[in-house]
């Protein structure tokens, strides 16, 4: 479980992207984030994966404080969590097999474990046929699609997804959405900023609506314009 209680963050601009934001996402949820851009929705994400740290107020994740959470302790917290960028961040130099088994290789995985899990991930995206395929030969939905292969292959409990379907066309964003809600059905706790108030609308999960930093709306049976 994640609790925000009073969360508050301003930026060296001067820029409060968020303003005392009060939050519980239960485990298992199916989240979704949706703003105007500057509507704090990225900050929120990077203050969950403590890349960023709230000036006031706690985040609590599975009863504990991360905001009084030790350096040492940090990348085990990461550990726990998956993350999704928009613009997919795959290792160029590296063929899709390998930029998921990067991911086990920093948490120092046997290399028993690499050669289950991989093949595993990549079948569950659709893409065991092209694990020798390098990003440059992959479309956009195909390299989103390792993204989320890498980001799930040490078993997170929570996927962090930022406009994920940002750079997809609608039918690779429909099938990454299919692919995340897949992955929500067995147990990982799914949360996604995104602009894409279409699918938003067609997968009927709960959505956080925010403006200025506030959260203005939290509709648990999808959004409504």
């Amino acid at each position: 479980m994640i609790v925000l209680k009073d969360v508050c963050k301003s930026y060296k601009s001067g820029t409060k992207a968020i303003r005392g934001i009060n939050l519980t996402i239960e485990d298992g949820e199916f989240v979704f984030i949706v703003g105007s851009s500057g509507s704090g929705k990225s900050t929120l994400i990077k203050l969950l994966m403590k890349e960023l740290e709230p000036d006031s107020g706690s985040i609590t994740v599975d009863g504990v404080n991360i905001n009084k959470m030790k350096k040492r302790y940090i990348p085990k917290y990461r550990r726990r969590i998956g993350v999704v960028f928009q613009d997919f961040r795959l290792l160029k130099d590296r063929n899709a097999y390998d930029n998921i088994a990067f991911a086990q290789r920093v948490i120092s995985a046997s290399g028993k474990e690499i050669r289950r899990r991989v093949p595993e991930m990549l079948n569950m995206v659709g893409l065991s046929a092209k694990y020798k395929s390098y990003p440059r030969q992959l479309s956009g939905g195909e390299q989103q699609r390792v993204a989320i292969a890498r980001a799930l292959v040490n078993k997170p409990e929570y996927l962090f997804a930022d406009e994920p379907t940002g750079n997809l066309d609608p039918e690779n964003s429909r099938e990454i959405m299919r692919i995340l809600d897949q992955v929500n059905q067995n147990g990982t706790t799914v949360v996604v900023v995104t602009h894409n108030r279409e699918i938003v609308d067609e997968m009927q999960k709960r959505v956080l609506t925010m403006q200025r930093g506030v959260i203005v709306s939290d509709d648990k049976g999808g959004y409504v314009q």
